[in-house]
């Protein structure tokens, strides 16, 4: 697990450093300006630590069709500035209602609430701008492609609506079912769109594209249930947010309606599935295959 680590701190570091020169605070040309509090407040809650797991999927399944890192850091970006955006509002009083984050107070804290909806909404946008107008490497088609791909994985049908369903579940009970359409929308979504990227990047059959986007899927699913099992069985100074809030809040969670035992089980049987997906890649897919069993041995 030592080599997975250290690739996924090496491509951490590549992507931190993009999204700094990305999100800093000069207006670019077809800008008026960038408001001073609006960009800190971005920069607050992108480049604060957390682990780049998604750029990380974006880059290593492009990397399986020969695509050099380079070409895909664009989008990789792009994908995480979504993810940030996502948690940025998921800390906001009206959802989760959390004041740490990567173990620093979450940007609603830091600045206010109204500056951090404004952020949150900010990132979303330049996330395709980003595409649109950085990806200069990729083709205008591809671009297309990569833009829908992340609005379904995002919007109504993927993130967003999963977050509606964790909200409408504190009030009543799910059946395991339920909870899976729910984390694979929360959760699962943005990091199969993440594996699909690299796909459609490398203009991939239709074939190898769902393998991805199916073995993003099950990795998003494996990589919820660690969640779930950290918050209740870590502390928060380890985790970098508060432990123990999806029990205060009554989230549909499998841990509280399976317990510990099988929740392991059930996140065991997801990454199994999502290894063998990766199968017709052979050995170019090992750092995705330590993706898979990274999301069950994390400890934040």
């Amino acid at each position: 697990m030592h080599e997975f680590t250290t690739l996924l701190a090496k491509h951490g570091r590549t992507v931190e450093k993009r999204l700094d020169v990305l999100l800093n605070d000069k207006a670019q040309k077809s800008e008026i300006a960038r408001p001073e509090i609006l960009i800190k407040a971005m920069r607050h809650g992108v480049l604060n630590g957390g682990k780049r797991l998604r750029p990380f999927l974006v880059i290593q399944s492009a990397s399986l069709f020969d695509i050099p890192a380079e070409h895909a850091l664009e989008i990789a970006c792009a994908l995480e500035c979504v993810h940030c955006y996502s948690l940025i509002h998921d800390d906001l009083p009206a959802m989760d209602n959390d004041t740490l984050r990567r173990g620093k107070p979450t940007v609603h804290i830091a600045f206010d609430e109204a500056t951090a909806i404004l952020a949150g909404n900010a990132l979303l946008t330049f996330a395709f701008e980003i595409i649109a107008h950085k990806a200069y490497m990729l083709s205008f088609e591809t671009r297309i492609k990569l833009i829908t791909a992340l609005a379904q994985a995002a919007g109504l049908g993927g993130m967003l609506g999963g977050q509606m369903l964790d909200l409408e579940a504190e009030k009543k009970p799910l059946e395991s079912t339920d909870i899976i359409t729910l984390q694979r929308m929360k959760t699962a979504a943005l990091i199969s769109f993440a594996c699909q990227a690299g796909a459609i990047i490398g203009n991939a059959s239709k074939e190898l594209t769902e393998k991805l986007a199916a073995f993003g899927t099950y990795l998003g699913l494996a990589f919820q249930l660690t969640d779930d099992l950290l918050d209740v069985t870590a502390k928060t100074e380890t985790l970098g947010k508060t432990a123990g809030k999806d029990e205060t809040a009554h989230k549909a969670t499998f841990v509280r309606l399976y317990g510990i035992e099988e929740t392991q089980k059930r996140r065991n049987e997801f990454i199994t599935k999502a290894e063998e997906l990766l199968l017709p890649f052979g050995a170019k897919a090992k750092p995705l295959q330590q993706a898979a069993c990274f999301s069950a041995t994390r400890k934040s």
